[in-house]
């Protein structure tokens, strides 16, 4: 019995990888809009597509990011500054992306922008935090998505959204894991409404990888910032070994767990750009598909344990 359901097993992700072999046609015809381009997966997708042979379209928040593609791509590729932050930044690419691509649209687009500061515990932050990150993490997804879809539904092409495991489980306090929930639901509502007009709307959904969102250096300088400013009463409530011990932990598990193979992120994104038929969702990573998921669809008091477990005791427990 076991060696039938394994056989079956087998035999199903063998006909999904045959099935998901094909990719789409005609590719120097097909606009790829890439937000975040000036590291990190963003880079690497730009310059993996432009290679195929997309027109690629590579936003970057910075003018070394655009210098550094313009010099590693073909004369193809197609450089912008964009920050997803401003509506008139937004417009201004997306008025430029419509004098391109004419009436046959826009192929895709992929929201990759994002940053992964302030995070620290809620009662550390302000509403300024908040909004700050949400401005670019889902603000920015939703801004740079509606500007171009009706080129996107044209084209009857795709949205490619960057979300998270943490838009599936919520074990850190601050803006970060409620901006990816919030992209995760925008991808959901848009992939619905948008069915009907051809166009996919898909999610990629990474682990821990070693881009800026992990960046130990980052990381580090966020916490000691937050805790700097604290009022002294919270920096009582949880200790003066809090610190170190969250220093410790960004330094020693967040830096050893991130996978340092970003191409296997790319890989989904490329994928859910050009194959025929793509998934609804790709979550890349073994600690996405082994840990982080499942646990996801745990009881909450059993994920509750285990993250606590994992935590670091503060000095004042009222447990």
């Amino acid at each position: 019995m076991f060696l039938y359901l394994l056989g079956l097993v087998v035999l199903y992700y063998l006909y999904r990888w045959v099935m998901e072999l094909p990719r789409v046609s005609d590719k120097g015809s097909k606009y790829v809009y890439i937000t975040g381009c000036d590291s990190g997966f963003g880079n690497l997708l730009a310059r993996h597509l432009d290679k195929q042979g997309f027109r690629v379209i590579a936003a970057c928040f910075t003018e070394k990011g655009e210098e550094d593609l313009r010099k590693s791509c073909s004369s193809n590729l197609i450089t912008t500054h964009l920050d997803v932050r401003s509506k008139e930044s937004v417009t201004k690419v997306a008025e430029m992306i419509k004098d391109k691509v004419g009436e046959r649209g826009l192929w895709a687009v992929v929201n990759n922008a994002g940053v992964a500061v302030p995070s620290a515990p809620c009662d550390w932050l302000t509403i300024d935090d908040y909004k700050s990150m949400l401005d670019v993490n889902l603000n920015g997804v939703i801004s740079v998505t509606l500007s171009v879809l009706p080129l996107i539904k044209k084209a009857r092409g795709r949205v490619v959204n960057v979300a998270s495991v943490f838009g599936r489980i919520s074990v850190t306090g601050g803006p970060y894991t409620i901006s990816k929930y919030g992209v995760e639901a925008f991808n959901d509502s848009l992939r619905l409404g948008m069915a009907p007009f051809g166009v996919k709307v898909l999610c990629i959904e990474p682990g821990f990888f070693k881009t800026n969102v992990t960046d130990v250096a980052i990381l580090s300088k966020n916490v000691k910032m937050l805790w700097d400013r604290l009022p002294q009463e919270v920096r009582d409530d949880y200790g003066q070994e809090y610190l170190q011990k969250s220093l410790d932990i960004i330094s020693n598990k967040v830096s050893k767990i991130s996978d340092a193979d970003l191409m296997k992120v790319v890989s989904c994104m490329e994928h859910a750009v050009s194959a025929v038929r793509t998934r609804t969702r790709y979550s890349p990573g073994w600690d996405a598909k082994l840990f982080w998921l499942p646990l996801s669809y745990m009881p909450t008091c059993f994920t509750d344990y285990i993250m606590s477990k994992e935590g670091i005791p503060i000095a004042r427990s009222m447990q």
